[in-house]
């Protein structure tokens, strides 16, 4: 007699390959009927290539989240938070082949007490201008009680800059980009996300929250400036609808195609009403300033991924030979938490084959 976990297993496998790229991806509805991606466009998963636990001073020893990957003179520079000791903290592992990983430790510190970071300075996103790195990284003064001490609202984004990814970083508290705005779509959330210079101005594509009776809802935003040490502006309408509940971004854009690809995750619901990473998507656009949101497909979740079957977060992404590698963190078996999670590594085919039609 065949079990019900061999049936179950038979039938996402079968569903794998009937769902493969660019086909039409018919999955359940959430619970709270919050928008779903349309298609799949499956990333071929690597399993975990950076574990927690041993970063130097246990800046990880709780687990290693919201992979950022970088990459100079052939060096690449992977930038995770480390839930550490003493909180979530920016750490640094360095690779010449995606592989083998050398933990370089915290790069960046709590602030003082009473400070916008003093209790988090964590998830950084960062940019080259002349020979000057400029650094967007997440600061809280509020988190969960130990050993956890997971960040809470509000996230601020504030700056840093060095001469090399390695650091050292000098903090920049006079530099406030863009705070949480009352009775926008950003009033506990306005955390950083993936910049990009296009033509004379540099565009940051932010996380922007707010909360009502309702609870969380979660989107992006573009925030605009010509000088990386000033404030910036803020579009007056989000890139997706709040509801899309979506957090986090990294873009990549195909010359040829003259297509920008913006990868995020997506926040699910489960049966008892938690919210949690479950996915990460990916939108399509021929134009940075516009977004479509039926222009969207999974490309990373619990059906593809070869060790993660809860909870998936943040993504960052970046081209490899003729390849596209999809950075990512989760939780190995079907945990949904935040703790305790590793570093993994996808794969996407370039040029990436969209869907024609639904």
């Amino acid at each position: 007699m065949i079990s019900h976990t061999s049936i179950k297993n038979i039938l996402f496998s079968t569903l794998i390959c009937l769902i493969g790229n660019g086909v039409f991806a018919q999955q359940s509805h959430y619970i709270d009927n919050r928008p779903e991606a349309q298609y799949r466009i499956n990333a071929v998963d690597s399993g975990i290539i950076l574990r927690y636990g041993n970063g130097e001073d246990s800046c990880d020893i709780y687990g290693a989240r919201e992979a950022i990957i970088n990459e100079e003179n052939g060096i690449y520079y992977l930038f995770y938070d480390g839930e550490g000791k003493d909180g979530w903290l920016a750490c640094l592992a360095e690779s010449k082949d995606l592989k083998t990983w050398t933990k370089k430790g915290p790069i960046l510190n709590l602030g003082k007490p009473g400070s916008n970071d003093a209790k988090s300075a964590s998830s950084p996103w960062v940019i080259k201008e002349k020979d000057t790195w400029h650094m967007f990284y997440l600061g809280t003064p509020n988190t969960t009680p130990a050993p956890d001490r997971i960040p809470s609202f509000p996230y601020l984004t504030m700056k840093a800059e060095s001469k090399s990814l390695e650091g050292p970083w000098v903090k920049q508290y006079d530099v406030i980009p863009f705070p949480p705005k009352e009775g926008s779509f950003y009033t506990v959330t306005a955390s950083p996300g993936f910049i990009v210079k296009y033509k004379n101005e540099y565009l940051q594509f932010f996380s922007g929250a707010t909360k009502d009776s309702n609870g969380i809802k979660r989107t992006l935003g573009i925030a605009r400036t010509h000088n990386l040490n000033s404030s910036w502006k803020i579009d007056s309408m989000p890139v997706f609808p709040s509801n899309e509940q979506v957090e986090n971004s990294s873009l990549y854009f195909d010359k040829k195609s003259k297509t920008w690809f913006l990868f995020t995750n997506h926040i699910g619901i489960n049966q008892n009403r938690e919210e949690y990473t479950d996915a990460v998507w990916m939108y399509w656009s021929k134009d940075i300033n516009k977004w479509n949101t039926d222009h969207k497909a999974i490309v990373l979740d619990g059906l593809n991924c070869t060790w993660a079957k809860g909870a998936i977060g943040m993504p960052s992404v970046i081209k490899v030979g003729n390849r596209l590698a999809l950075f990512y963190d989760g939780h190995e078996g079907n945990s949904t938490g935040h703790m305790r999670r590793d570093i993994g590594l996808a794969w996407l085919d370039l040029p990436i084959k969209l869907p024609a039609n639904k």
